[in-house]
């Protein structure tokens, strides 16, 4: 065989390991940015309404009793949604 051959042969070999290599490896399904999905921005919504319950309720400007109706029923709409996000 002559050396011109045997380069020609040893550059298809790396050439094909070089394509086929990915392929090899085990696929890894990639998870969704979660900060792309219109399920974040409602989680974040909701967090902040959270924030907004709280501080009216320090402030004075909601009762007890409304705060605690509020502050359930947002916290349940907001669990939701994390539900969701977690969900494959």
């Amino acid at each position: 065989m002559s050396v011109a051959l045997l380069a020609v042969i040893a550059l298809l070999a790396a050439a094909a390991t070089a394509i086929f290599w990915p392929l090899r490896s085990p696929h890894k399904p990639r998870r969704a940015e979660p900060t792309d999905t219109a399920l974040t921005v409602a989680r974040d919504s909701k967090l902040g309404e959270l924030r907004d319950l709280e501080l009216d309720f320090q402030l004075g400007k909601l009762s007890a009793e409304d705060y605690g109706e509020l502050n359930a029923a947002v916290r349940t709409e907001a669990v939701e949604i994390m539900r969701q996000i977690e969900e494959p």
